[in-house]
């Protein structure tokens, strides 16, 4: 459901630019919200929540898709942990909807829905697990790369129940806001993926504010 925020961006208390290929990983508190900004469309921020003091409790896709009896995330939609506790709710989206089924990109995705040559192009699983290794102060590893949001991207459910990657369904200026149930830690792979049409082929810079 498309709803627009009040919140004004010059009020924001942090902005961070993330450039495609790149990552973002930093602690909201409980009771602020946030915005993935889409600056210039049809881009794909691959996005990881987990409970700041005890990341064992993560999103769970399974448990909020069960819980909001449908499969994509718009405003109003609470995103769900593996405990069953709300982490977050969606706020306000001027894109419409967003995907948890598709998962994120990996060498090995690389190589099945592309080619073999494509294996070593970089990949938002490699950026979470940079991201891991960088920020010792979560305690956090490989193991915890679980359940992702695509958000911004289209990624429609057929009738036969598959899945298949189409055209963006954003534009520059699109975003989506998350006010935080729970103290979380966003981990955001800003998706550098060059073969896949969702992104125009060309992958871009997001924007994450904080209020």
């Amino acid at each position: 459901m498309i709803k627009e925020s009040s919140l004004i961006a010059d009020n924001a208390i942090a902005r961070d630019i993330v450039p495609a290929g790149d990552y973002l990983m930093k602690v909201v508190k409980k009771g602020q919200t946030f915005r993935i900004l889409d600056l210039e469309g049809n881009q794909a921020a691959d996005t990881l929540f987990y409970k700041a003091d005890d990341p064992a409790e993560r999103y769970s896709a399974m448990d909020t898709i069960r819980e909001q009896g449908n499969v994509y995330l718009t405003t109003g939609t609470k995103l769900m942990s593996n405990e069953c506790n709300v982490m977050l709710e969606i706020v306000a989206d001027t894109c419409g909807r967003h995907d948890t089924l598709g998962g994120a990109c990996a060498t090995e995705s690389n190589t099945v829905r592309y080619a073999l040559e494509k294996k070593c192009m970089h990949a938002c699983r490699d950026s979470w697990m940079l991201a891991v290794a960088e920020n010792e102060q979560f305690k956090m590893s490989k193991r915890d790369i679980t359940h992702n949001i695509n958000f911004f991207m289209n990624v429609p459910v057929t009738q036969e129940g598959g899945l298949t990657f189409e055209d963006g369904i954003s534009a520059a200026g699109k975003y989506v806001e998350m006010e935080a149930m729970m103290d979380v830690i966003i981990l955001i792979s800003n998706c550098p993926q060059l073969n896949n049409p969702c992104n125009g082929y060309n992958p871009t810079p997001i924007e994450v504010l904080v209020w």
